[in-house]
């Protein structure tokens, strides 16, 4: 069994529905969520928008490989309704965001998955909730 931290965000919507539809289909598709954060409001980071983010780190066992997690994910936040994913520093307001912070004590650096996640520590949004539930710094 693996420990993956998941970083979850949205902006479009009923926020907290979309947070609690993405837990849901994560226990489904990746493992079960052992620890979760409290939901926090803040502002868009990389980008202006009017909508405002409720963000959430979950702690997730699972049996996936990094590679299976991340298509997991990226096909949950597909089934939530997420078109266009954010590239080469161009973000956009979005139903739902999953991000793999943290798998086990892995370095993977490669195109498409980098963990740990690399902009994580310039993310308050993020490490507020890490810290919320594990000792990372």
């Amino acid at each position: 069994m693996h420990t993956v931290y998941l970083g979850i965000g949205t902006n479009l919507g009923d926020k907290e529905a979309n947070i609690l539809k993405a837990y849901e289909l994560i226990e489904q598709r990746v493992g079960q969520i052992s620890k979760r954060s409290s939901l926090y409001s803040t502002e868009p980071w990389g980008f202006k928008s009017d909508n405002d983010f409720v963000n959430s780190v979950i702690c997730v066992e699972t049996e996936l490989s990094p590679r299976e997690v991340l298509r997991a994910t990226q096909m949950i936040e597909r089934l939530m309704g997420r078109t266009k994913k954010s590239r080469g520093g161009e973000y956009h307001d979005r139903v739902i965001d999953i991000d793999i912070l943290l798998y086990d004590d892995l370095k993977i650096k490669e195109a498409d998955l980098v963990i740990p996640h690399p902009l994580m520590k310039e993310r308050e949004f993020v490490m507020k909730p890490l810290r919320e539930i594990t000792d990372y710094r």
